[in-house]
């Protein structure tokens, strides 16, 4: 039966798969004239405890309120003051002199890993300026510039970072995958999308309470596609938790273009239109326009209007992470002829144009912020750098897992001490 069933459909066409393809490969000519960006300042804006279908329309715009004549335009602009605008400022750029200085540390050696964030520090600087401070963050990988906004010390930051004796986290994380209590940062997950329901949690557990605190999240574009992106929405959705979803849509999942993750069938901001919730698609290089995307979904959350879906439609300027090569899989030309620009360039040139910054201003900030890191990279390298032997004494490894030790791992213990001080005796102390 089965053969003839076959032998019946040899006269049809035979079926094929689709495999995304990027627009650009190593070699080519980069051209974004594909790509449809809006004037700033033509799109409305509603008001933030609105019907959810009233966003619709924007899940297939972008939000932009940066013109090309570097003014603010339209219904977003947030009208912040001067100050802030430079405190945000000061801020980008410290991330990014961070980055920077990260970066050589693990090309010399001093640590395995690190993730830079260039061409996306508004995505979480800005953001971050949006929420209240007691608001928690349930962040990915790419957001140091959360925790850099709230103010966390640089030096606990790179202690994390070389994994070194005061290290906070005491070796048990991947350098990057930082945490913070005190500043309302959850821990960074390696397993990805994890912070998505984990924060749906929190959200649900807030309102329960009867609590002001609302939850904000981020996932790369990539990471849309774990199941964990549906559980979370989907939970959110049905109690109407409090939480912003920040999808960074950076183009790349390490090596795979964001079609892999959907992005040829429909913007990722439209994923909210499935769920029946808000969502917005924001220019995620326009610092203004960010902070206003979040700052609009803060409230509609405070204001129990439920969740949104933010898509930041960026560009990840350089390689996934220090184990990566761009150049092996994407046009070296792309960053350069990337239209959104760069994100702490048109904040700069927003001021300048607002006569409340200028070029002496900005090279003296620039090189203040990069002492600021030296300052702190010297005095976490006192704790030791990788390979050094500056790390947590031995025994803790056996630590802070049960309240009580069990017997058989306290045997364990003892006998891991014993053969490690055999073949180090200058651990003895340990």
């Amino acid at each position: 039966m089965a053969s003839d069933s076959h032998e019946k459909g040899r006269n049809r066409p035979k079926l094929e798969l689709h495999v995304p393809q990027p627009h650009y490969r190593p070699g080519d000519t980069a051209d974004f004239s594909h790509l449809n960006i809006p004037a700033a300042g033509d799109q409305p804006r509603p008001d933030e405890v609105c019907e959810a279908r009233e966003t619709y329309p924007l899940c297939d715009d972008l939000i932009r309120v940066l013109g090309d004549d570097d003014r603010a335009h339209g219904p977003w602009d947030p009208r912040l003051h001067a100050d802030t605008l430079r405190k945000i400022l000061r801020e980008m750029a410290l991330v990014r002199a961070f980055d920077n200085r990260m970066y050589r540390a693990q090309r010399q050696g001093k640590t395995s890993f690190y993730m830079k964030c260039t061409g996306e520090e508004a995505t979480s600087v800005c953001a971050t300026h949006a929420l209240a401070a007691d608001d928690m963050i349930f962040p990915s990988y790419r957001q140091q510039g959360c925790l850099i906004a709230r103010g966390y010390k640089l030096t606990e930051m790179i202690n994390q970072i070389y994994s070194n004796k005061a290290d906070k986290l005491k070796g048990r994380q991947l350098p990057i995958m930082y945490c913070s209590k005190r500043l309302n940062f959850f821990s960074i997950s390696g397993n990805l999308a994890t912070q998505l329901p984990q924060a749906t949690g929190f959200a649900m557990a807030s309102a329960s309470k009867g609590d002001s605190r609302i939850a904000a999240t981020w996932v790369g574009e990539g990471s849309t596609a774990e199941g964990d992106f549906h559980s979370a929405l989907t939970f959110a959705t049905v109690y109407n938790a409090p939480v912003i979803f920040n999808v960074i849509n950076n183009q790349w999942a390490i090596s795979s273009f964001s079609g892999f993750a959907g992005a040829e069938r429909a913007n990722f901001a439209a994923r909210a239109i499935g769920y029946g919730i808000a969502g917005l698609r924001v220019d995620g290089n326009d610092p203004l326009a960010v902070y206003a995307a979040e700052r609009w979904a803060a409230d509609r959350a405070r204001s129990n209007g439920g969740p949104t879906l933010i898509e930041h439609f960026t560009y990840r300027a350089e390689g996934h992470s220090t184990s990566d090569d761009p150049s092996a899989y994407r046009s070296a030309e792309e960053r350069e002829e990337w239209p959104l620009g760069d994100p702490v360039n048109r904040l700069r040139k927003h001021l300048v144009a607002l006569g409340e910054w200028d070029d002496e201003r900005q090279q003296a900030m620039d090189e203040e912020q990069d002492a600021i890191v030296r300052k702190a990279q010297k005095d976490a390298e006192a704790n030791g750098i990788l390979g050094h032997g500056l790390h947590h004494p031995f025994h803790t490894m056996f630590e802070d897992v049960f309240e009580d030790l069990p017997w058989h791992l306290e045997e364990q213990a003892a006998q891991a001490i014993r053969e490690r001080q055999i073949k180090w005796p200058e651990d003895k102390a340990e």
